[in-house]
């Protein structure tokens, strides 16, 4: 075929399987843009009003459908906007492929309009390198079908992750005879499976621990290894945890389920975790956050506690705690041949011993709902950030997705949300990248039509990217926003109030000291989407419910206090004080001496 290079690249993502592409047009683009009104190229092209959102809508969708979604833009403004974007996916490990627009070939250097030119030639690239898997420039029409298979085999193969592809003006407007490669024919079939001693080494030390825990993290639901997680765990009498990323790998509702790790994890989930004598983790980076800054006896105890890792990636394997057996494999393959290697007989001998560990399992859960229970089904007004979810969750299925924004809203679902199927509960865990929330919910739901998607997040969140309102308007995308309006950063004010005493601008507030906030509930109308601002404990479920049978994108406003209203803190992070402030000082020193990471 003859085909120009935008041709190439339109061509190539309708074979390979991608069914939207999210794009802001410009001159650095509209070539590549073009090629899919083509006939045999046509694939849809959203327009969004951000080019990070652009990246963001194709995060969410891979998030929702372990599918990716392309996101393209023009040359300099235009690409460098992706970066959050890019980072974003790349500290979670989603699939994403970005194509930019670049110089054309005979003028770079010359400074053309929009190329940074001063340190090399067309340094974009470079600064997009940090933040993908590979990053690849078109040189030729021709090597684009060879560029295009790279590209989705290193963002596809082993741990995911973004990647970037430039192709330069000319380049996708010249033309060339080329043949676009089947892409299953450039993959590799089947998953990595581990070292059998590394198998058998995990079986016994399952099967001798008195308290085993598997902490599930992100991993595992990319792996599609959450019927593996609940096969072990039944099958030994093993608890499960969850990270920010994990959650949803493992139904809540189970009765093995202990709860959430981390900073602003539960409590019950931090003191099963800590009290263990074997950590089983299965695609779990062991995270400041997930691992309270890895200080011992608050998320993990590690050691004395023995560590068996899984990940497929194994730059993972020891990097935060010390490992009894690693292994390097997909976690599904690893945990399939765990459980092949525990035998009936072995599995009715270990569960007759977890009697006490379960039933202490149960009084922690216990003592956590006695204390989520409070904020949770407090009716004050404005209300706690708890509130919404105890309603949202009435409405939504099992099999409905909610996505969070980042800080208070982010700890609280973790804490108070409980999701039963994978890929139900979508954040971002590792950038935590405010304004990625709402795009990403219209990515999620463009991936999953007939589940109701939902997003809440705190005001601070939603003013980074309510832009995309139009998007969901003009393509009649139809999720629920849910807006926690505490007029602030109400995470970060928390944070400097405990550790420095005082807070500097992250309030939102007027000259005279009162607090500002717009109208959200309008700002929506205007937008020509639904919208409901809720002042009453008894409104909250009627708005939700019009919201979500509205036909159409809807908003409802949650008025949320500013004090004693974000999530509970049973973790630890580690916080450093500048000199100057002497209070806490000694504490500090004291606990980040505690911390098991070096």
């Amino acid at each position: 075929m003859k085909l120009t290079g935008g041709q190439v690249i339109a061509t190539a993502l309708k074979k390979y399987g991608i069914k939207y592409v999210a794009a802001i047009p410009g001159h650095g683009c509209w070539a590549m843009l073009d090629a899919f009104l083509q006939k045999g190229s046509e694939i849809p092209v959203i327009q969004v009003m951000h080019e990070q959102c652009a990246v963001h809508m194709a995060d969410g969708y891979w998030r929702a459908s372990g599918k990716p979604m392309a996101a393209m833009t023009s040359i300099g403004p235009g690409a460098a906007n992706t970066i959050i974007g890019l980072a974003t996916a790349y500290a979670d490990s989603t699939a994403v492929p970005l194509f930019t627009g670049g110089p054309a070939t005979h003028m770079r250097g010359h400074g053309v309009m929009q190329e940074l030119d001063r340190h090399r030639t067309n340094f974009f690239p470079q600064i997009a390198s940090g933040a993908v898997k590979r990053s690849f420039e078109a040189g030729r029409v021709d090597e684009l079908p060879f560029i295009m298979h790279r590209a989705f085999n290193a963002m596809l193969s082993g741990r995911p992750g973004p990647v970037h592809v430039e192709v330069p003006m000319d380049i996708q407007s010249q033309a060339a005879e080329v043949d676009i490669h089947d892409l299953d024919l450039r993959m590799a079939m089947g998953r990595a499976r581990p070292d059998q001693r590394a198998v058998e080494a995990a079986a016994a030390a399952l099967l001798a621990a008195e308290r085993p825990v598997i902490v599930v993290g992100g991993g595992a639901i990319t792996a599609e290894a959450a019927p593996e997680v609940r096969k072990l765990a039944e099958k030994t009498g093993a608890v499960v945890v969850t990270t920010w990323n994990g959650k949803s790998a493992f139904p809540e509702d189970h009765v093995l389920f202990a709860g959430a790790v981390g900073q602003t994890g539960t409590s019950a989930g931090n003191n099963i975790a800590a009290g263990a004598d074997l950590v089983v983790s299965v695609g779990c980076r062991f995270t400041d956050w997930s691992a309270s800054s890895w200080r011992k006896g608050v998320s993990f105890s590690i050691p004395p506690a023995k560590l068996v890792h899984i990940d497929i990636d194994h730059q993972e394997i020891g990097k935060n705690y010390p490992t009894a057996v690693g292994l390097v494999a997909d976690a599904k393959m690893a945990l399939a041949d765990i459980i092949d290697a525990i035998s009936s007989e072995q599995s009715k001998k270990t569960l007759a011993r977890r009697e006490a560990f379960h039933n202490a399992v149960a009084r922690e859960k216990a003592d956590w709902e006695t204390q989520l229970a409070v904020r949770r089904d407090s009716n004050q007004f404005p209300f706690t950030t708890q509130r919404p979810l105890k309603e949202l969750r009435e409405i939504m299925g099992r099999e409905d997705i909610l996505l969070v924004g980042s800080g208070n809203t982010q700890g609280v679902v973790k804490q108070t949300y409980p999701v039963y199927e994978p890929r139900t509960h979508i954040t971002s865990g590792s950038y935590s990248s405010m304004g990625w929330a709402l795009p990403a919910a219209l990515g999620a739901k463009l991936a999953c039509p007939d589940q109701k998607v939902c997003v809440i997040l705190g005001d601070g969140d939603f003013m980074m990217s309510m832009q995309e309102m139009a998007v969901a308007a003009m393509h009649n995308i139809p999720i629920v926003i849910v807006v926690q309006n505490n007029s602030g950063y109400m995470s970060i004010r928390g944070g400097q109030r405990k550790i420095l005493g005082r807070h500097v601008a992250s309030e939102f507030n007027m000259g005279n000291g009162g607090a500002y906030s717009p109208q959200f509930a309008e700002i929506a109308k205007s937008f020509g989407m639904d919208s409901w601002r809720v002042e009453s404990a008894d409104k909250l479920k009627p708005a939700l419910e019009a919201a979500f049978s509205c036909g159409g994108p809807a908003l409802v406003e949650v008025p949320t206090a500013r004090d004693a209203a974000g999530a509970f803190v049973p973790g630890w992070w580690d916080f450093p004080i500048p000199a100057y402030h002497d209070e806490g000082q000694d504490d500090y020193w004291r606990e980040r001496a505690q911390e098991q990471h070096l």
